[in-house]
């Protein structure tokens, strides 16, 4: 089994970002679109979306002192989930009372458990992502949607943070926040 290593991210949201949009589309980067259901949790900043019937975790593990954030891959489950998958997800990752439980969830029973929750909110995600490399970090541009509003984005991520840190500053981000997705929905939706 392959070894995980976290990567470390730099991302930020908004309509000016110093150029660094046009210079990254000017390397005629590959487009990926996809839909997808993050699940926030008023309680926690775990990474939870639904991506093509499977739920992907990340959690954040470190921020460096360049404010850097490094996430690690959590967990990956398919549907249906059991009872026992779905207490886990409420209480290691969301932080949030257990509601009482069926024994299974398919896809939209689940969703339709999420969005009955106070302390949850489901957000339907659209992406059109932009992505290339620039000396070896990975680099994005996205226009985004959540629930239905807009967002652009552009991240830089790589395992070597002084790496990301270069990239940043080539493109002049450096002076711009990191915001991670989930800080950026949960501000976008008032969580």
């Amino acid at each position: 089994m392959a070894t995980i290593i976290p990567r470390w991210e730099w991302r930020t949201f908004g309509d000016n970002f110093n150029g660094a949009d046009e210079k990254i589309m000017a390397l005629n980067p590959s487009e990926k679109k996809s839909s997808e259901k993050y699940i926030l949790s008023r309680n926690s900043n775990e990474n939870c979306k639904i991506r093509d019937d499977l739920m992907d975790i990340k959690s954040p593990v470190n921020v460096n002192e360049d404010k850097l954030e490094q996430w690690y891959p959590t967990m990956k489950l398919s549907f249906p989930l059991s009872k026992e998958q779905v207490t886990e997800l409420y209480t290691k990752f969301w932080k949030v009372d257990v509601p009482e439980l069926a024994d299974s969830y398919d896809y939209a029973s689940f969703v339709a458990l999420c969005e009955q929750q106070k302390d949850l909110c489901v957000v339907n995600v659209e992406k059109v992502r932009h992505i290339t490399n620039i000396d070896e970090a990975i680099v994005e541009v996205a226009e985004t949607k959540f629930n239905g509003v807009p967002n652009r984005t552009v991240c830089v991520e790589h395992i070597d943070p002084a790496l990301v840190m270069s990239v940043v500053r080539k493109l002049g981000l450096e002076g711009l926040p990191n915001i991670n997705y989930i800080n950026a929905m949960k501000q976008a939706v008032g969580l």
